[in-house]
């Protein structure tokens, strides 16, 4: 703050990071997303090859995250590796908020501040009425809060390669 004025962040250097740790967070999702590949392969064993074909037949996160789950969730299961896969399964699924809203939301800027924003590309239907396009204003503190997600991405992607050297799941 100098003489009583917060300063003003320049709309298109805040969009132009929004552009940059979007593009970060889809290249750190899907590589940490690839890795369902071997625990697929590990929890149904099969072989890499066979759990890539499985893979890219499930077409959305959700669906690839409900088949790791349910493996995990056989009886023939161990409870620690059982658990070890929801934990981390549980965390992509939390994770996978920020990044849907994101990939699945236009931008435009702000008629006033001329910030940046985004248009979630939803319907939300309530009890008497829809509701369409709700915005989101990007500032600093959205910044930081992806820079987070990113950071529990990079810790989550850790955590699934121990997960895999651990329970000897085909790499």
């Amino acid at each position: 703050m100098v003489d009583g004025v917060e300063p003003q962040t320049d709309p298109h250097r805040l969009f132009e990071r929004l552009l940059l740790l979007t593009g970060r967070m889809n290249y750190m999702w899907t590589n940490t997303e690839s890795l369902l590949i071997h625990v697929i392969a590990g929890l149904a064993k099969v072989d890499k090859d066979t759990a890539v074909i499985i893979f890219l037949t499930l077409n959305t996160t959700r669906a690839r995250l409900d088949l790791v789950e349910r493996l995990a969730k056989m009886p023939i299961r161990d409870a620690d590796e059982r658990d070890s896969v929801l934990a981390c399964t549980r965390e992509l699924g939390r994770l996978s908020g920020t990044r849907n809203h994101y990939n699945h939301c236009i931008y435009s800027f702000d008629a006033e501040s001329g910030n940046p924003q985004t248009i979630l590309m939803r319907i939300a239907d309530r009890k008497g009425d829809i509701r369409v396009g709700r915005k989101g204003l990007i500032d600093e503190g959205e910044l930081e809060r992806i820079e987070g997600v990113l950071s529990q991405l990079a810790g989550l992607n850790t955590k699934i390669w121990g997960l895999i050297s651990r329970c000897g799941y085909p790499a």
